[in-house]
């Protein structure tokens, strides 16, 4: 049995969210460039990618965030059964390392302790967790800063299971089509495909952690998201919707079973400064 100390846990977070929050993942900052490069003249799409990318050339070499919304601080922990915590809960360890990252990096305080009632909490906690159990002494963390402009085109659209593969596609081309320019494209759009209305937003947010470019094992779902990430860009909404192209960098979809009466489908959306940071302890 391995045991992990809760400090080198939140250290672990900490780390990861000042990175995020600075540096976008090389996959996406090389997306960004090549879809500049390749920009047609419709819209504003050259103008618009031009400024994107000098914004995150200026964020890495001055050490600033990004995005002003340094956003709910998404976590994702894969942990393995032969694993304990030394002290304390998961919960507790990954808000220390929030805690932490906001005060020394000065990340906004974006959180409210309670929906109604809008009373800040002051330090980003608590972060989103979700864990992942898998085998053995495996810890693997995840941490992905999720703006509110992206966050709030979430869409879950529970379909008949006649619906069918043309009826998911529909309900995953409008959910982006109708974010418009909200949720600062070009986009990486994440889809959780099954489970039930819980579990498939929760799949579309882990198919956020994926590198662009990175297909889903399965050869039909890769040859799907081949096919939607083409359509969709095809749509003319483009960067920051203005118009032109590309409106997507990528899409990733993740399925899990399901109902024989439910055929779920979630979309989740992540701007353009698309953040992601991973690493085993």
């Amino acid at each position: 049995m391995r045991v992990l100390a809760s400090e080198a846990l939140s250290t672990t977070v900490c780390s990861l969210l000042k990175e995020a929050c600075v540096v976008l993942p090389e996959s996406v900052s090389e997306a960004l460039k090549t879809a500049r490069d390749e920009a047609d003249d419709k819209g504003y799409s050259k103008q618009v990618l031009e400024i994107i990318c000098e914004n995150a050339k200026i964020a890495e070499n001055e050490a600033l965030p990004i995005c002003q919304d340094t956003g709910t601080t998404v976590v994702f922990l894969e942990w393995g059964a032969q694993v304990s915590l030394d002290e304390g809960t998961l919960q507790e360890a990954v808000d220390k390392g929030v805690r932490k990252a906001v005060e020394e990096a000065y990340l906004r305080r974006s959180i409210v302790r309670d929906p109604l009632d809008r009373v800040n909490t002051n330090d980003n906690t608590p972060a989103s967790l979700t864990i992942i159990p898998v085998d053995g002494e495996k810890v693997k963390v995840s941490v992905l800063p999720k703006g509110a402009g992206c966050e709030n085109m979430t869409k879950l659209i529970m379909l008949r299971p006649a619906d069918g593969k043309e009826g998911v596609k529909k309900a995953i081309m409008e959910a982006v089509k109708s974010s418009g320019g909200n949720a600062c494209p070009p986009l990486v759009v994440g889809v959780g495909i099954g489970g039930d209305g819980s579990k498939a937003p929760v799949l579309a947010k882990k198919a956020l952690l994926r590198k662009i470019g990175d297909r889903n094992p399965d050869p039909f779902y890769a040859a799907f998201e081949e096919e939607l990430k083409a359509e969709l860009n095809e749509t003319g909404q483009g960067p920051l919707g203005l118009g032109g192209s590309p409106t997507v960098l990528d899409i990733f979809i993740e399925k899990a079973p399901c109902h024989i009466a439910s055929l779920p489908v979630a979309v989740s959306l992540n701007c353009h400064a698309a953040r992601c940071k991973s690493k085993d302890i």
